[in-house]
């Protein structure tokens, strides 16, 4: 509750950006509407509006702004007009359409419920395979020097390609073998997801001391019993945190992968919306993939706190 007002007051003030920020983005196409009803607009030409800087249009037609926040296909739909496409593409599409859940059984293809699934199966598939990877692989380093010299610097390069350039390849690789896409989204997940997970683990099976080592060789335990009793345990904390990362940066792989795949998912519909105009539903998708991605980042803590707790960690 001592929050919550801090959070309330960073929320206002985004809306009132917002709203604030849709007039001079709308502006043209505002006086472009006036012009055809017949309203007088500064500057009458066309030509001279295209020309002319979104500010200066907005000091010289003020009355004729109010328009800015109910356009249809506007450069920045308003927060209500956001928040309406999410209501309409979530629970009315369920409940009342056609195709909605309600009335045939499923979910509606229509619906952001439906792609949301979609790109969540994705980002789960995607998330475990390179979160198993990272931490075989920062095994791997941690143990071989032979792999720290070679692997860790080639995983490195490996961010810094451009994921939108070689989520295409991935697709066209996997599908000439006969992969379903939703492997090939999971791929594209993992490339994202496995690095944090190799530095934040490797980080965490190094950070026991010195001295803890030479007590556990002063004990005669073996390579194996050090890891399980004494590395592995330290590294816990090391690795919910780039776990946490990971989780969110494979729900982007996910969404990067449905851009060319067009399949469904929440980068389908940002995709379509981008097609048509309809930047409401394009602002839709992006707050249910915010949504998403904090609900997923909250369940990696939870988890956290539960393993921590049964570890005897003190919270």
């Amino acid at each position: 509750m001592k929050s919550a007002g801090p959070v309330l007051v960073v929320i206002t003030a985004i809306l009132a950006l917002w709203y604030l920020a849709a007039v001079p983005m709308n502006v043209k196409e505002v006086l472009t509407q006036a012009e055809r009803a017949g309203a007088i607009v500064d500057p009458p030409s066309a030509v001279e509006r295209r020309d002319t800087a979104r500010l200066p249009l907005v000091m010289r037609n003020p009355e004729l702004l109010g328009a800015s926040w109910s356009m249809e296909r506007a450069r920045l739909p308003a927060p209500h007009q956001v928040a309406q496409e999410l209501w309409a593409s979530t629970w009315d599409e369920e409940v009342n359409g056609r195709r909605g859940i309600v009335r045939s059984g499923s979910l509606s293809n229509r619906s952001l419920v439906y792609h949301g699934g979609v790109t969540l199966g994705a980002t789960f598939l995607g998330f475990l395979i390179g979160a198993g990877l990272g931490v075989l692989l920062a095994i791997g380093i941690v143990y071989s020097r032979v792999m720290d010299m070679s692997v860790m610097p080639w995983a490195i390069i490996s961010q810094t390609i451009p994921i939108v350039a070689l989520a295409p390849m991935i697709i066209v690789v996997l599908y000439s073998v006969g992969l379903p896409s939703l492997f090939a989204k999971a791929v594209i997940s993992a490339y994202l997801s496995f690095f944090p997970v190799v530095v934040g683990m490797v980080k965490g099976l190094r950070s026991p001391d010195a001295m803890q080592l030479d007590l556990m060789r002063t004990y005669n335990a073996s390579g194996s019993q050090s890891f399980w009793k004494l590395r592995l345990p330290a590294s816990v904390p090391y690795l919910f945190a780039s776990l946490k990362i990971g989780i969110a940066a494979s729900l982007v792989g996910a969404i990067v992968g449905e851009l060319p795949v067009q399949r469904g998912g929440l980068g389908a519909r940002m995709l379509g919306g981008s097609y048509y105009g309809q930047t409401e539903q394009i602002w839709a998708a992006l707050f249910v993939a915010a949504a998403m991605a904090a609900l997923l980042v909250w369940f990696i803590g939870w988890v956290e706190r539960r393993t921590l707790t049964a570890m005897g960690v003190p919270q």
